[in-house]
């Protein structure tokens, strides 16, 4: 499950494919308080960037994969 919901933040993890954008959209619309934690997301596809970067979640932690990290930095930190 590339996405685990907790009661105050998705826990994104492994490959989040396109099929996870719609719930995560779901999830921060209802709960946009809520957290991200991206610690151990190795691949993300793009609509799901397209999700963070319309909603700006709060991120909790950055993915540990150095170039993930720098993509998401880059695009999520310039919105």
């Amino acid at each position: 499950m590339p996405i685990i919901y907790q009661k105050k933040i998705a826990v994104l993890q492994d490959n989040v494919s396109i099929e996870e954008a719609e719930g995560l959209l779901e999830w921060l619309i209802k709960y946009p308080k809520n957290r991200l934690n991206l610690a151990n997301c190795n691949h993300l596809h793009t609509a799901n960037l397209q999700v963070m970067m319309a909603v700006k979640p709060a991120i909790s932690a950055w993915p540990k994969n150095t170039n993930l990290r720098a993509w998401l930095e880059s695009a999520l930190k310039n919105t």
